[in-house]
């Protein structure tokens, strides 16, 4: 008798016996199991002379082996399961123009919702919905002290005198550049305080994609995204790293307030290409397109882009304000930079400019500078301060104002432009200032003599002077040649040597001792 072979199938099971004469023991079986007598057993066992069965060879081998033979479906099945799971180049290249129609439709898909959504974006800009905020946009402010009503502590400062007309907020357009430690926090003071009014068209960039929606008057600029390594500043949150800072801040501060629309550009200024756009949104983002906008802010990090705003605000005329944090984050500073009236920030440049030094060769690899939120809020908030005394005229507008975090002391000054300035279009500016000056009608200032007033007293005693002009004129020194703006506190006299009048004796005749005879005789 011939061993049979067994070959294994799946899950550790026998498949079938296959023979030397190439037949299977499944053929075999199911003509033997068609040839048995009805009702005859099925059972198979060694030996079982005398039973029914399908022959001795297969009883034995399904004995030794208690198979459970598969049919042929089965088997067919199981073999196109295997061709599935190794499918061929052919299959594969079949494969891709379906995938490439998906990637088409998933694409028109995506093109289809940010149509949606700049359209939703334009009904909010127009008055539907209520932008975003969780409240409907409030057309006009009222100083109604109710829980509802987000603008009656800033109405209060007309009802205190500090502000004579707070409404007219709403009709500025400020430029940020930078929405970084101090740019965020000065962007969400502004928004708060509800910078800006709606008008028609904006150009904004979403998804690297220009669409048309409603504009603010609140213009950002920066080009760069947010990082875990920001969440030591204020405003940004963990969920909105890897989003572009702009994208981020505009969607916080719309939440802030509805009232304020936003317009982003996520692009450096300091390139060709984009400072030539930069200036015109300079010049024509303003209430009305085609008027410059009230104020520009730069709120950068590094000198290249302050030059950039610089260059372009003295050309275009704009007043600007800077604003800066040093790299141990324990001072900082605001400058309000009037171009021909105040000096601009070529006027008297740090050494890394005035050197033309490359500042990126000055950072060092793995050292970052340092940054603490309550010294950029310090410097956001009196920047912000700053802003609304300029823009509503009330206060004292700061020229420059520091910040010394170790002294908690706050220098302040005026700085006047320099004749020699290498930036061009700043001495363009100072020479139309001094026109504009020598175009004011003058006004004569007439000195009154003030009249002493004595204070009453119960001993009727007045006080007087008891030198007079003459005596206090011949006290005083020459007044030196000084350069205009400069006085002196007071002058030296000139000294006057003492004239000694010379008393003669006529000469007696008579001796010494004579003389003193004389005396004791008197």
């Amino acid at each position: 008798m011939t061993r049979a072979l067994l070959r294994p199938g799946r899950r550790g099971k026998l498949k079938g016996l296959v023979f030397p004469g190439g037949g299977t023991m499944t053929a075999t079986h199911r003509k033997r199991r068609a040839e048995r007598p009805a009702g005859a057993a099925e059972t198979v066992s060694p030996g079982g002379a005398g039973r029914a069965s399908s022959g001795l060879w297969a009883r034995k081998a399904a004995a030794r082996c208690l198979l459970t033979y598969p049919s042929r479906a089965q088997q067919a099945n199981s073999v196109g399961r295997r061709r599935r799971r190794r499918p061929g180049l052919g299959a594969l290249a079949a494969g891709v123009p379906a995938m490439a129609e998906s990637v088409e439709r998933l694409q028109q898909r995506v093109e289809e919702l940010e149509r949606e959504l700049a359209q939703e974006r334009s009904r909010r800009a127009l008055g539907g919905g209520d932008g975003g905020g969780g409240r409907a946009r409030i057309e006009k402010m009222s100083p109604e002290v109710v829980d509802s009503n987000p603008y009656s502590r800033l109405m209060a400062l007309k009802r205190m005198g500090i502000v004579s007309d707070y409404e007219k907020i709403r009709t500025f357009a400020v430029a940020i550049v930078g929405v970084g430690g101090v740019g965020s926090v000065t962007a969400e003071m502004l928004t708060r305080c509800g910078i800006g009014k709606v008008k028609t068209s904006l150009f904004v960039y979403h998804l690297g994609n220009p669409i048309t929606s409603g504009v603010n008057q609140l213009l950002l600029f920066d080009y760069d995204k947010v990082e875990l390594a920001n969440m030591n500043r204020l405003f940004f949150q963990p969920h909105q790293a890897g989003l572009s800072k702009v994208q981020a801040a505009e969607h916080t501060l719309r939440n802030i307030n509805p009232d304020v629309l936003f317009e982003v550009h996520n692009y450096n200024i300091t390139t060709v290409e984009n400072f030539e756009h930069f200036m015109n949104r300079i010049s024509n983002g303003g209430l009305e397109e085609g008027k410059p906008v009230d104020l520009v802010l730069s709120c950068v990090d590094n000198f290249e882009a302050r030059m950039t705003i610089n260059t372009a605000c003295n050309e275009l005329g704009q007043t600007w304000m800077e604003s800066g944090v040093s790299e141990n984050a324990v001072s900082g500073h605001i400058q309000l930079i009037i171009p021909g009236e105040s000096a601009c920030f070529a006027c008297a440049p740090p050494l890394v400019v005035a050197a033309n030094i490359d500042e990126k060769t000055l950072k060092r690899e793995g050292v970052c500078a340092a940054s603490l939120p309550t010294t950029m809020g310090v410097v956001a908030g009196i920047l912000v301060q700053n802003v609304l005394k300029f823009l509503l005229n009330f206060g004292t507008v700061s020229f420059y104002l520091g910040y010394n975090a170790m002294q908690d002391f706050f220098p302040t000054m005026s700085m006047k432009p320099n004749p020699q300035c290498d930036d061009r279009n700043c001495r363009k500016q100072q020479e139309e200032y001094k026109k504009k000056v020598a175009a004011l009608p003058t006004q004569e200032v007439v000195q009154e003599e003030e009249e002493i007033i004595h204070d009453d007293n119960e001993w009727g005693i007045e006080l007087v002077s008891e030198v007079s002009e003459e005596e206090l004129k011949n006290s005083s020194g020459p007044i030196p040649d000084l350069p205009e703006g400069i006085t002196v506190a007071y002058t030296v006299p000139q000294k006057q040597e003492d004239s000694v009048r010379e008393v003669t004796v006529e000469d007696s005749g008579e001796s010494l001792e004579d003389l003193m005879a004389k005396m004791k005789n008197m």
